[in-house]
């Protein structure tokens, strides 16, 4: 049979669907691995970078460009350091390689979303007696949230299909289906498993995607 009709067969047979070496098991270990590292990265990106782009610091730019050249690190070469670390062959190290990865363009979004709402929109709401914090919350914030929610949509796809290499330092995930597969030269369970992660990858996107055509301001609100 074509590689395609034996991926196909591979993916129906109901043996890889169950048990910890399973399909189901998997994918929660791979979107465990990932939500973990979008939301440390979160954790570390989303405050300066909102607190700078509020005091419109030209220190975000640098923090941005500080973070942005992280983008040229290889994921993989940065997995390889940290598991030779203490942390050793761990979902910690993976969930910290991907956190690298998945800081930039929360960092970025973050900053420019809020530093580039119509200062206009800004002043208006000073003039109304709004304090700084309160037209942070009230006015920036909502202003800036579709380009923040881009930011993560970037970040989660980008993680999600990068999360295979957490099979490679003992991470599992779904990459556990393309190392195996490399490992006894099964090229269906290769094939399988890049097919899975590209739908995981597809679906994520496509989630966000509605995520953030939901939360854009009305019109009238971004004039």
């Amino acid at each position: 049979m074509s590689l395609v009709a034996d991926t196909a067969q591979w993916l129906l047979d109901g043996a890889h669907w169950s048990g910890p070496e399973g399909v189901p098991h998997r994918l929660l270990v791979h979107l465990g691995i990932s939500a973990a590292a979008v939301g440390l990265a979160a954790l570390i990106a989303l405050p300066p970078a909102v607190l700078l782009g509020h005091a419109r610091s030209r220190w975000g730019n640098v923090l941005v460009a500080v973070s942005n050249v992280t983008r040229a690190l290889p994921v993989f070469g940065v997995l390889i350091i940290l598991a030779s670390t203490s942390l050793g062959l761990s979902t910690r190290s993976t969930v910290l390689a991907l956190t690298l990865f998945a800081i930039p363009p929360l960092l970025t979004n973050a900053f420019l979303g809020v530093r580039d709402v119509d200062t206009d929109v800004v002043e208006a709401a000073r003039g109304n007696g709004m304090s700084g914090l309160q037209v942070l919350r009230s006015v920036e914030l909502p202003l800036a949230l579709p380009l923040i929610a881009a930011g993560f949509r970037t970040s989660a796809v980008q993680v999600v299909a990068t999360a295979t290499l957490a099979a490679y330092v003992g991470g599992g995930g779904l990459g556990q289906f393309i190392n195996e597969g490399f490992a006894r030269g099964d090229q269906p369970e290769t094939a399988a498993g890049g097919v899975l992660v590209a739908l995981l990858a597809l679906l994520v996107e496509v989630v966000l995607a509605l995520v953030q055509r939901r939360v854009q301001p009305p019109a009238e609100t971004r004039l």
